[in-house]
């Protein structure tokens, strides 16, 4: 593994298990067994070196995401294919995950919360649109579009959320289930 390779993997680690804010570029050097010179050279700053994580993995996460929210006349279907997508990312990138999860919910004005919010607005932008397009085919959903992908959204983190700390399987039953669940209550 080469030094970028390698700064990138304990900052993954440690931003996972501590979130940005508790990690120093120290500890991030230290980990890596690398100089400061040497994360500078490669990211800049704690922040570039940030910014790196995210482009590499959201950009892949996205395209995922993207592709799943495809909409073809069949909600329950892309319901179904969305959540498994997200499942899937989340069991096969968990530290990455639950640190897209620290992001998602530090302080605003935070450098952490400055450099996932744009990636974050194009997930959800995803997935509005997955509900414009819906709407035309359910015309009780119009105007509505924001609120179910926030919803979608909100019931999906949770349960990677509860993955994260053991209390449930991300398993195709659990998929089947969240997608039934939403679907019952955006046609009520």
């Amino acid at each position: 593994m080469n030094n970028r390779s390698k700064i990138l993997e304990v900052a993954l680690d440690l931003f996972a298990m501590r979130g940005y804010d508790g990690v120093g570029v120290q500890e991030i050097v230290e980990g890596a067994g690398i100089t400061k010179p040497t994360l500078y050279h490669y990211f800049g700053s704690k922040r570039g070196l940030l910014d790196s994580l995210l482009q590499e993995k959201f950009g892949l996460f996205n395209k995922i995401i993207k592709k799943s929210a495809l909409y073809n006349h069949d909600l329950p279907l892309t319901i179904n294919n969305l959540v498994e997508s997200y499942f899937q990312f989340a069991k096969e990138n968990s530290r990455f995950y639950r640190m897209k999860l620290s992001l998602f919910f530090a302080p605003p004005m935070s450098e952490a919360s400055k450099a996932v919010d744009g990636f974050i607005k194009e997930q959800y932008k995803i997935i509005e649109s997955l509900f414009i397009k819906a709407s035309k085919d359910y015309g009780n959903m119009k105007g509505r579009h924001r609120s179910y992908a926030a919803t979608l959204l909100g019931t999906i983190n949770t349960y990677i959320r509860l993955s994260l700390e053991g209390e449930v399987d991300l398993n195709q039953e659990l998929v089947r289930r969240v997608a039934h669940q939403f679907m019952h209550g955006i046609y009520s």
